[in-house]
This record gives C-alpha cells, sequence and structure tokens, in this order.
C-alpha cells in the first residue's frame, strides 16, 4: 500500500510551513532548522512507505546510536507484521493457519486489535485480508469484484475467528488471513518513540506514515502539522497541534479501487465494501496504534457518528466527508 501523506509537518521557532508537493504518494516538506538542536535525520524504505526519523541530541554519536536503534525496531516490526515480506510472521501465519511461541510485538499489536475489534463491534477487523484479495484480483482484471465474489469473501471474515494466546497464534477458519496494515504503522511510531525515550532522547518527531514526537521542536512551541485535503492536497484544511499525542490518517484517495474513490483499501467489514461517508479521518489519541486502528472504526461510523464515537474512546477527531465538508471534536487542538 502506497501511503499518501495528508500531515504534513511546521516545525521551528517562528517558521512557517513549507507545505509542499505530493511527490509518489508523498509529501516533500521544506522548514527551517529548529531548535533544541543540534538535529540528525534517518529515512528509510519499510511497512510499505518511506518512514522519516528527526530527533535532537548535543552529541552526535549519541543520537546516531539512537537512530540506529530506532531502525532496528522498526525492522523488528516489519519482520512480524508486513505483508510485503514472505518470510515475515504475519505471511507465515496467513500460509500456515497457525503460528507458535509468536513474537512479544505480533502478540502485543493482535491483543490491541482484538479489543478494538470487540469494543467496536467489529468495525475495525485485522481479517479483512480476504477482502483486500478479491479486489486487488479484480483491480489487476479491469473490473470491481461481483457480489458473489464479495460474499464469499466476507465469509472468511470474522475478528472472531482469531484466536490469540501467548503460546499460538490461530485462524480458526479456512481461508482466513490477517492484514495488519491498518494498524502497523502507528504500532511502530509507538514503539519507535520507547525506544528513543531509552536512549535519553528527549525531542523527536517520528515519521513512520502516522506521526508521534518528543518534546518539542522549539522553545515554548508545539508540533504542528497540517492536515490536506483528500480532494486536492495542494489545500490544507486545518493545522493541528499535537499536545504530546499521536496522530493518524486514512483517506479514501490513499489506494482505492474505483476512479470515484467509492472503492477503497478501507473496508466494512459487515457489507465487505468501503464507507462511502467519508473521504478522510485524521485521529488524535496517547497511543498511535490506537489512533491508527480508529481511523477505521471512524471511517465506518460515518460523519455524525465519528463525532460521536470521539468521547467513548476518548480522543479527538476530524472528518471529511466526500464534499469536502469537514469537522472536528474541540479537543482536536487546530492551530
Amino acid at each position: 500500500m502506497n501511503k499518501r501523506r495528508f500531515l504534513q509537518t511546521s516545525l521551528g521557532l517562528g517558521a512557517a510551513a513549507m507545505f509542499g508537493m505530493a511527490v509518489h504518494g508523498r509529501t516533500s516538506v521544506a522548514v527551517s532548522e529548529p531548535a533544541p538542536g543540534p538535529w540528525h535525520e534517518r529515512s528509510l524504505v519499510a511497512l510499505g512507505t518511506v518512514l522519516s526519523l528527526r530527533l535532537a541530541h548535543e552529541n552526535a554519536a549519541h543520537a546516531e546510536r539512537a537512530l540506529d536503534a530506532a531502525v532496528a525496531t522498526i525492522h523488528h516490526i516489519e519482520s512480524q507484521m508486513s505483508l510485503f515480506r514472505p518470510d515475515s510472521a504475519l505471511s507465515q501465519l496467513n500460509r500456515d493457519g497457525q503460528l507458535r511461541q509468536p513474537d512479544a510485538d505480533l502478540l502485543r499489536i493482535l491483543q490491541m486489535s482484538q479489543d478494538v475489534a470487540q469494543r467496536s463491534d467489529g468495525a475495525f477487523d485485522v481479517t479483512v485480508q480476504p477482502l483486500w484479495r478479491v479486489f486487488e484480483q479484480a483491480q489487476r482484471e479491469g473490473r470491481l469484484p461481483t457480489p458473489a465474489e464479495v460474499g464469499q469473501a466476507r465469509e472468511r471474515v470474522g475478528w472472531r475467528g482469531l484466536d490469540v494466546a501467548t503460546d499460538q497464534i490461530r485462524l480458526l477458519r479456512a481461508g482466513m488471513a490477517l492484514s495488519l496494515n491498518g494498524v502497523a504503522q502507528g504500532y511502530a511510531a509507538d514503539r519507535v518513540r520507547e525506544t528513543l525515550q531509552r536512549h535519553g532522547i528527549e525531542h523527536a518527531l517520528i515519521d513512520t506514515g502516522e506521526w508521534t514526537s518528543l518534546g518539542r521542536p522549539a522553545t515554548g512551541r508545539d508540533w504542528t502539522l497540517g492536515i490536506a485535503s483528500p480532494q486536492d492536497e495542494s489545500q490544507m484544511l486545518a493545522r493541528l497541534a499535537l499536545r504530546g499525542r499521536s496522530l493518524a490518517t486514512s483517506a479514501d484517495n490513499q489506494t482505492f479501487f474505483s476512479a470515484d474513490h467509492r472503492h477503497h483499501h478501507i473496508f466494512d467489514p459487515h457489507t465487505g465494501y468501503s464507507p462511502t461517508g467519508l473521504s478522510g479521518v485524521t485521529v488524535a489519541a496517547s497511543s498511535c496504534a490506537l489512533a491508527d486502528a480508529l481511523t477505521k472504526v471512524m471511517f465506518v461510523a460515518g460523519y455524525e457518528g465519528a463525532l460521536k464515537l470521539a468521547t467513548q474512546w476518548q480522543v479527538d477527531v476530524l472528518v471529511v466527508d466526500k464534499k469536502g465538508r469537514w469537522s472536528a471534536t474541540p479537543g482536536m487542538g487546530l492551530a
């Protein structure tokens, strides 16, 4: 999946955001060098996108060691959760239907995913991979899947068919398969933040396709991100102050199966099709993994439903409908 960029960074003491143009599904952002510093950066390709890490530390060697540890954390997560790697633990689970002695990271993300699935009545469901496969196959053939094909795929979807235990993970029905594309990038952001904290890093901006941070970009300032319109990436809808939270975003033009974006990479597991009401969702939460998962829950809930659900989940939400109308919960932190 190519993760399109709708959040762009505004950094620095009095620095204005230089909102860039989307490049290969990403956005190029020019910023002035912020304080405190000096700042050190690392970029890499993982989890199906380009990741960027930026941190401040006065000792360059220490900063490089912290970045090395963060990259190792990302590579480990990819080895567990990537569908792009046939040797990943997730790919093995999908092939064999079971995985013995699962890694702690894989276990942790699946336990969280199952909790969100239960609390959302299945609006978030990591077992939607059969739906992805049927839409992807039809797209290769220049068409949409038939209702019968979607119905057959839906029979292999259902979070209750996933058994997660500390010693074994099992898929309880033939033909089931998992995708963690809807939560792994957020989880990676959380784990990178933990890694940097263990290395004594106090100020950092972490972009794994979703966003989290440590500290600040400058004295008296906050990390501020801009949200671009899903209909026109050159237009900014709002600027958000992170306030120590994490942000995740999903939109119907990230990966889609029809030119009108009616059919895209977010599925309502109850219908087998994409939710039709929204074009984009951004969630701010204490956990980036949770924010990432909840963008899908909010997509299924729709415009008014998402705004109401934010209180239940104790998060903040910005939603954009298909006509470009948008609204945010009061705590979103519009700058």
